[in-house]
C-alpha cells in the first residue's frame, strides 16, 4: 500500500500556495532515471529528512566554531583549488562507496592530505546517503573550510549546518525560483550570513547565472556554483561553465564549476574559462585510489 502525506510548501516570493502528495515509496530511491528526476523530488525528500529527524542529532556542537573562508581559501591556493567532495550516493550513479568501506573521517583525511582546499559534505539521507552526523565527523578531522552539500528548503538544515560544523552551505537557485522552499533565496542567504555561514549559490542557466550576478552587485560577496549538470535529464556537459563566463562578466564573484569534471585536462579547459575552483565528488568516490586520484588534479594546475 502506499502511503500518503500531504505536504504544503508556501512559496514566500509570489505569496502563492502549492500542495503537494507525498508518496512514501518515490522517496527513498537509490538511483533515478532522467525520466523520473526533478527539483520538486529533492524537495520533497529534504521535506521528508526533516519531518524525520535526521538534522536533529545533538551529539555534536560546533556552533563555537571560528568560521574558515572558503573564498579565501580558493584565492590563496597555489595549484587547482579543488573541493573534494564526500558523497555515498547520487541520483544518476546510485551507489558510489559504502560507509563501511572507508569513513567521512578517512576520506576527509585523505583528501585533505592530497592537497583538497576543501570540502563538501553531503547531509542529505534519500538518493545521496548522507548525514549531518557526517559532516560533524569531519569537522572533528580536519581544518579546512567544509560545505554543508544539501537540497536547503528550510532554515532548519541551516541551523544544523552551523551545529554541525560546516563554514558554507549550498543555495541551489532553482529551489527558490520553483517557489520549493519555506522563503526566499535572500531570507536563506541573510540568515545562513546571520549564523556566520558563507552561501554558495548554485545556478543552471544563463538566467540563473545573470540574476545571481545582479544581485550580487549589491553588496554580497558571491560564491556562485555552475552546475554542468541538466536537472531535467541529468546530463552532463562542463562547456556550460565556459558558455555562461563568456556570455557574463563573473566580477568579484568566485566561481566553481560542479559536475562532470574528472581529468586534469578537464581542470585546465575550465580554468582558462574563468574558473575559480573545482567542486569535484563522482571521479574521486569512484576512483580505487582517492589520494592519487585527487592528487592528480590538484598538481594539474
Amino acid at each position: 500500500m502506499i502511503n500518503i502525506d500531504l505536504l504544503i510548501i508556501i512559496g514566500f516570493n509570489n505569496i502563492e500556495l502549492n500542495i503537494y502528495l507525498i508518496c512514501d515509496n518515490d522517496i527513498e530511491m537509490s538511483k533515478v532515471t532522467g525520466s523520473d528526476f526533478s527539483l520538486k523530488k529533492l524537495a520533497r525528500n529534504s521535506y521528508k529528512a526533516i519531518d524525520n529527524g535526521a538534522y536533529q542529532s545533538r551529539d555534536y556542537d560546533f556552533r563555537n566554531h571560528s568560521s574558515l573562508n572558503m573564498r579565501n581559501v580558493i584565492l590563496l591556493c597555489p595549484r587547482a583549488p579543488i573541493i573534494g567532495e564526500i558523497k555515498y550516493a547520487s541520483p544518476s550513479k546510485g551507489k558510489l562507496m559504502n560507509v563501511g568501506e572507508i569513513s567521512p573521517s578517512q576520506l576527509a583525511y585523505s583528501m585533505v592530505a592530497a592537497g583538497s582546499i576543501g570540502l563538501s559534505i553531503l547531509t542529505q539521507p534519500y538518493l545521496f546517503d548522507g548525514s549531518i552526523d557526517y559532516l560533524a565527523k569531519v569537522r572533528k578531522t580536519v581544518n579546512v573550510p567544509l560545505l554543508m552539500k544539501d537540497i536547503i528548503v528550510s532554515e532548519v538544515q541551516i541551523d544544523a549546518a552551523k551545529y554541525g560544523g560546516a563554514d558554507c552551505v549550498l543555495l541551489i537557485k532553482a529551489i527558490f525560483d520553483q517557489n520549493l522552499s519555506e522563503g526566499s533565496i535572500e531570507k536563506f542567504s541573510e540568515y545562513a550570513s546571520k549564523k556566520g555561514l558563507q552561501v554558495l549559490v548554485e545556478v543552471h542557466s544563463e538566467k540563473e547565472f545573470d540574476e545571481i550576478l545582479k544581485f550580487n552587485k549589491s553588496g554580497h560577496e558571491g560564491l556562485i556554483g555552475i552546475n554542468n549538470r541538466n536537472l531535467n535529464d541529468l546530463s552532463v556537459d562542463i562547456n556550460i561553465t565556459e558558455r555562461l563566463l563568456n556570455k557574463y562578466d563573473k566580477g568579484n564573484n568566485v566561481i566553481i564549476s560542479e559536475s562532470g569534471i574528472s581529468t586534469a585536462k578537464e581542470i585546465q579547459y575550465l580554468k582558462k574559462a574563468g574558473v575559480d575552483a573545482f567542486l569535484i565528488g563522482t571521479s574521486i568516490m569512484e576512483s580505487k585510489d582517492v589520494m592519487s586520484k585527487l592528487r592528480d588534479l590538484y598538481i594539474s594546475i
